[in-house]
């Protein structure tokens, strides 16, 4: 069942790992998209980028790159640039958001290391985590605690408990602030 409010997305999945390959597919099929056979006849193109493996020399503006290696997260060739362990709710919303035109990056924009503790350093820097990037993307929206909730599939509380936080890790004492913060950061992108 397509989660999105659209018609069901053409998807092709670059990935050497059969594997892998199998599990991005039947993730997206579970999201109610259609696998491509080809990137040309493809909306958005996943590729899947195993340690040492170079990304693709003619990317593309639809193009979610799943990579550890440091360095791609910043690259604004890519429309959207995970983690290769995304979670299945993170991925599904890239894939929707680059073919909505949208530029997609990890929290806290720089890649894990072997070795580094990226969720630590983020709790030092007072980065905000994925689910409050989300909820700062969608009050730039304009919708109201109770709109977000609904979007959202959470309580009209937990938005403000997130806002909260939001303003607190940016140093903000209003939505618009800590939207211009945000777009300052990188956190997101209108």
């Amino acid at each position: 069942m397509n989660q999105g409010a659209g018609p069901p997305l053409r998807v092709a999945v670059v990935a050497r790992d059969p594997m892998r390959r199998q599990g991005l597919l039947s993730l997206l099929a579970e999201a109610g998209h259609e696998a491509a056979a080809a990137a040309e006849d493809a909306d958005v193109v996943v590729c899947d980028l195993a340690p040492g493996e170079a990304p693709p020399r003619e990317p593309g503006a639809t193009l979610v790159l799943l990579s550890d290696q440091p360095g791609f997260d910043r690259d604004v060739r890519f429309a959207a640039v995970l983690p290769r362990a995304v979670a299945a709710r993170p991925f599904k919303a890239a894939i929707a958001a680059v073919a909505a035109g949208l530029s997609v990056r990890a929290a806290g924009a720089a890649m894990a290391e072997p070795g580094f503790h990226a969720a630590e350093e983020a709790a030092e820097l007072g980065l905000l985590t994925p689910r409050e990037v989300e909820i700062l993307a969608v009050i730039a929206e304009g919708l109201s605690n109770k709109e977000v909730a609904r979007r959202l599939g959470i309580s009209a509380h937990t938005v403000k408990f997130h806002l909260e936080a939001i303003f607190e890790k940016l140093g903000a004492s209003s939505r618009a602030e800590a939207l211009a913060k945000g777009l300052r950061r990188g956190l997101i992108e209108l």
